[in-house]
């Protein structure tokens, strides 16, 4: 097997076409960026298939992030993954709270979880919100109790939690909403794959605004 000589600078470039070389479908347009840098962070073609989009999401994300939307995530693995220069660019930031003291007495006092007790903080916050969960499903559910009830919405919600106990079903719950969402279907997801939905998202708005990264 032969290696590729590949300038650092190019790496993702390559990276890309590769991915897009092996693609076995077309993907649309207006969410290929989103799917390919997903692909792009996690090695998995599955992706191309398991992430579902609502209708007109990228419009309604791209307007949001516009605004200045604040992004909370669900750990700081994925708020750490996020472009904070990107950030800076549209006037938006990125929080999460699961580390803070508040929370962890919250979680305690009613007996449920630090990501749970986290959207309850969100919801407190006074700018567009862009929920992003890459871990837990109990973030999800909560948010999908805000929603029903009204006293929570974000603009739109990235639904990426990983793993087995309650991952599917918060991740359908939260497509029964009608909220505007980005997830991904199934067991798989994680921090990095919100992370790289919310990259995706503030580079297609660069493009659309005509920045210079």
């Amino acid at each position: 097997m032969n290696i590729e000589y590949v300038l650092p600078t190019d790496i993702e470039k390559r990276s890309f076409e590769i991915i897009e070389s092996e693609l076995e479908s077309e993907i649309p347009g207006d969410i290929k960026p989103i799917v390919i840098r997903a692909i792009h962070t996690t090695a998995d073609f599955d992706y191309a298939k398991n992430l579902y989009f609502s209708d007109n999401i990228v419009d309604k994300a791209l307007a949001a992030l516009d605004r200045g939307a604040i992004i909370v995530t669900d750990t700081n693995m994925a708020r750490s993954g996020i472009n904070k220069a990107a950030l800076a660019r549209h006037g938006c930031e990125c929080m999460c709270f699961m580390a803070d003291e508040d929370i962890a007495e919250a979680a305690k006092l009613h007996r449920t979880t630090r990501a749970s007790a986290s959207v309850d903080k969100a919801a407190g916050l006074r700018k567009p919100v862009i929920y992003a969960v890459g871990n837990a499903p109990t973030a999800l559910i909560r948010l999908c109790e805000h929603i029903s009830d009204g006293s929570f919405i974000p603009e739109f919600v990235i639904g990426a939690p990983v793993g087995f106990v309650n991952v599917v079903q918060s991740k359908e719950t939260l497509i029964s909403t009608g909220i505007p969402c980005i997830v991904a279907r199934g067991r798989k997801g994680g921090s990095n794959v919100a992370a790289a939905i919310c990259n995706a998202l503030l580079y297609m708005l660069d493009n659309k605004k005509g920045v210079k990264k």
